[in-house]
């Protein structure tokens, strides 16, 4: 359905040039959804795919194993999104000190967006409302280090910002200016609330989202904030237990259709194609986690019976593979600390882990070493290689 311009534009001055400024309209959208019976039945098998997501951590052995390294997958993702390079592996050898040749400022905006979602996930499991304090808490840590430094973090912007173009008078689209900038957040805040009416979770979800980016409320990382946001809400209204399910990956996929339903809202208030494609990103995603879940299940088991064959050593490697669960790119000295095994011990496990391909040497030196559990992160690499 189309409507109107779904906000109004304001016009100003802004480095000598007339520019204007689109400020979006308070959610709901007026008139009203109205969604087909395709979009219906889309948005009831994204509900369905998320309820077998949310009990896949009755599946798991251990979901914080999974839920550890499916975080950081979403952070690469999302930052790859804003142009970073970094793979899974450089976040990971960036933890263990351990990144020569990588980015520092790319692998550092990743490692900040783990940091970033863990703080937010711990202030709504504590029972903290998901609120604009809470967002620039978020955004805070998320530019505490690296490029953003310098971008204002955990404030509100002061200054009219712009997405694509050199300036805001050839920019492919401009946010609200910045004295627009608390109302219009405060509205997006009442809306999360409930209020003036309840909203649907996934509906919410898809329409706070394109809200946030239109507002675009701070200098930098809005995109990051934004897709953060999605799983948050998801976990503050119960319909995750665990943050499980990330957007990321589908909209990398399908950048040229999300931009270009995100302007469909503000310019034609086109708000069902955008949910249609929400919908279909929630199923798809979901989806694809359980399938990930039960691989991952099935090859931790697979190894642990291998591992059981190999004699005297078994019992240290069993440990060192629980262990390689958490995180599959190591060094001896780690896994000592981890397993609580003597150096000793670890290296003979790692070698019988080695000889049974399990594990793999990833820097051809002969002193601190890094391994490798591979088919774990075969499993969890895929999609996040940069475009």
């Amino acid at each position: 359905m189309k409507r109107t311009l779904q906000g109004n534009y304001v016009s100003s001055v802004v480095a000598g040039e007339a520019v204007r400024a689109f400020v979006p309209s308070p959610l709901p959208p007026t008139p009203a959804l109205a969604l087909d019976h395709a979009t219906r039945d889309r948005l009831d098998r994204a509900h369905l795919a998320v309820g077998r997501l949310d009990g896949v951590s009755a599946l798991l052995p251990d979901t914080r194993l999974f839920l550890y390294m499916y975080v950081r997958k979403e952070a690469v993702l999302s930052s790859q999104i804003e142009g970073t390079q970094s793979t899974l592996s450089d976040l990971l050898l960036f933890e263990l000190e351990e990144a020569p040749g990588v980015p520092f400022d790319d692998v550092v905006e990743v490692s900040n967006y783990v940091v970033a979602l863990e703080h937010g996930l711990a202030r709504v499991r504590g029972g903290f409302p998901l609120s604009n304090r809470l967002i620039r808490e978020i955004h805070e840590i998320l530019l505490s280090r690296g490029r953003g430094q310098s971008k204002a973090p955990g404030e509100f912007r002061r200054s009219q910002n712009w997405i694509g173009g050199s300036r805001p008078g050839n920019a492919r689209f401009v946010p609200p200016p910045p004295d627009a900038v608390a109302e219009s957040m405060g509205r997006l805040e009442r809306f999360l609330h409930d209020e003036p009416e309840r909203t649907p979770t996934l509906l919410k979800a898809a329409l706070a989202h394109v809200q946030f980016e239109t507002i675009h409320p701070f200098l930098d990382g809005n995109g990051r904030v934004g897709r953060l946001l999605i799983p948050l809400l998801l976990c503050v209204e119960g319909v995750l237990r665990e943050p499980l399910l990330y957007l990321s990956l589908f909209f990398k996929q399908r950048r040229a259709d999300y931009y270009e339903l995100l302007n469909g809202v503000r310019s034609e208030g086109d708000w069902e194609s955008w949910v249609d494609f929400f919908a279909a990103g929630i199923e798809e995603t979901a989806n694809a986690a359980v399938s990930a879940a039960h691989r991952i299940v099935a090859m931790a088991q697979e190894d642990r019976a291998r591992i059981q064959t190999i004699g005297r050593v078994a019992g240290s490697a069993l440990q060192v593979h629980q262990a390689l669960l958490t995180r599959p790119v190591t060094t001896v000295a780690r896994l000592a600390a981890d397993t609580r095994l003597s150096i000793p011990a670890v290296s003979n496990a790692i070698a019988a882990l080695t000889e049974q391909r399990l594990l793999r040497e990833i820097t051809g030196r002969k002193r601190n070493r890094v391994f490798a559990y591979d088919r774990y992160m075969t499993i969890l690499n895929q999609g996040t290689e940069p475009a």
